[in-house]
């Protein structure tokens, strides 16, 4: 699926949980969802144990999550803002 972002123009969508986007002081984690290349989905910390917690893609999983679709460059930048380093709290 393509979208039109306004930074990078047309580009292939990718989904992430809405705290990547809102939260800009620190890095909240970026969990990759999917091995496919081409799919491309995350989420930060607090979501990953949400969904642990949950057992799953629950109705207050999916509320919590408030997933974001941005574009495969935005996504990019996202997982380098967010990501933290092996045992970094």
């Amino acid at each position: 699926m393509l979208i039109n972002c306004q930074r990078h123009g047309q580009q292939t969508a990718a989904i992430v949980c809405r705290h990547h986007i809102q939260i800009h002081d620190r890095a909240v984690g970026f969990i990759e969802n999917s091995d496919d290349a081409d799919d491309l989905q995350a989420w930060c910390d607090d979501c990953e144990r949400m969904f642990v917690q949950e057992g799953g893609k629950t109705d207050d999983f999916r509320v919590f999550n408030d997933f974001a679709v941005v574009c495969v460059a935005c996504y990019g930048d996202l997982r380098t803002r967010h990501q933290r380093a092996p045992g970094e709290a």
